[in-house]
């Protein structure tokens, strides 16, 4: 998933295929280091399971394509009939016989494949599926390491990817395609199990949320401990910055501090915790015992060393929550200001005549204002 480019590291959770499927319980979800397709072999009289597998990837189409120009054969015979019938079928012996000549048990295809390709096909011992997703097609290629062919005549043994095991699952009511233990893959599929719709869309979502925190990790090569310890930490270095700063600025910048502490401080709420005592001792333990990796534990609720308990973020994800969060107030302060301004803290003007609006004719307080 992670390749190096200008010295850097760089992560597209793109590769990993999340794959849902429902029934078991979500303690049956895995990760197979390599691909699983939602297809399955394309001929019951295919082999359903390939060992030291040999995979040819096509983008090419296993059947007799039609001419781009109009054409009329005349038959008048049923022998001419059947040896226009064994021509088609002897061009399609020769491009399975391509394909056996490559070394390979097993195709992908792109496209389709024609029925008589596939009783070929299967009489040579090799497993095919047809109408892969180019998508899918993608990710093969990088797992495998082969490489996605658009001609059969092209197709040699060094272009075939590699995979210990290709073998059709019976997934609950649907069968699946898995490619297994692929060398030095670099795509893979998690496949998530769970006895409910909710449970298993509420598990993608945890598991988009954990990938990219594990790419910010991967590029930035940076982490912060959790549990609420850098805003914490953050709050009071801006409290003694504050001190230096004085003036009307101090205050602005105390409010800050207040704000940035709202995370513990929610941490806590949730965590059902007392709030109040949760940040007396974490103020107590930044600024009185100067320990800047002590946050909130919800388990024992207590504050520990988030990262001896190993509870740790990515920096780009703080980051990007105090910039946004800043550029938003900014934002209000900017909108409150601009109507102050216009407002100039006076009243509607006075029409002629001296009478303010909604009062009446007949003098002193007048008629009722009008609805």
């Amino acid at each position: 998933m992670a390749e190096e480019t200008d010295g850097k590291l760089k992560a597209d959770i793109d590769l990993v295929k999340v794959l849902k499927k429902h029934g078991k319980g979500l303690e049956e979800t895995e990760l197979v280091k390599g691909m699983v397709i939602d297809k399955e072999v394309a001929s019951p009289q295919m082999p359903k399971i390939v060992e030291n597998a040999k995979i040819a990837l096509l983008n090419a189409k296993l059947e007799i394509e039609k001419t781009e120009f109009d054409a009329k054969i005349n038959i008048e015979s049923p022998e001419q009939m059947q040896l226009f019938l064994d021509e088609e079928e002897l061009m399609l012996k020769e491009m399975v016989a391509q394909v056996v000549k490559s070394g390979a048990n097993v195709v992908l295809c792109e496209k389709s494949i024609d029925d008589v390709a596939l009783h070929f096909l299967a009489k040579a011992g090799v497993l095919a599926v047809k109408s892969v997703s180019s998508g899918d097609m993608e990710k093969l290629a990088k797992a495998t390491g082969g490489e996605i062919m658009a001609s059969i005549k092209d197709l040699k043994a060094d272009m075939l990817g590699r995979a210990k095991t290709v073998e059709e699952v019976k997934v609950g009511k649907d069968k699946l395609l898995y490619i297994r233990e692929c060398k030095n893959p670099k795509a893979v599929t998690i496949v998530i199990r769970g006895g409910t719709d909710h449970v298993i869309d509420e598990a993608e979502r945890s598991l988009h949320d954990a990938l990219c925190v594990v790419r910010n990790t991967i590029e930035d090569g940076k982490i912060v401990a959790g549990g609420g310890a850098p805003e914490a930490e953050v709050a009071r270095q801006l409290r003694e910055y504050a001190v230096k700063v004085g003036g009307r600025e101090q205050l602005a910048v105390e409010a800050f501090a207040e704000a940035v502490e709202e995370i513990p401080l929610t941490l806590a709420e949730n965590a059902g915790l007392d709030p109040i005592d949760i940040m007396v001792a974490l103020r107590s333990k930044h600024e009185g015992e100067k320990a800047p990796y002590f946050g909130v534990d919800v388990i024992s609720g207590k504050i520990k060393d988030m990262l001896e308990l190993k509870v740790v973020e990515p920096l780009r994800v703080k980051q990007q929550a105090i910039k946004s969060a800043t550029e938003a107030a900014n934002m209000i302060l900017k909108i409150d200001d601009v109507i102050a301004g216009k407002a100039g803290g006076k009243g509607p003007p006075m029409p002629p005549g001296g009478r303010p609006p909604g009062m009446g004719c007949m003098g002193g307080m007048g008629g009722m204002p009008p609805y």
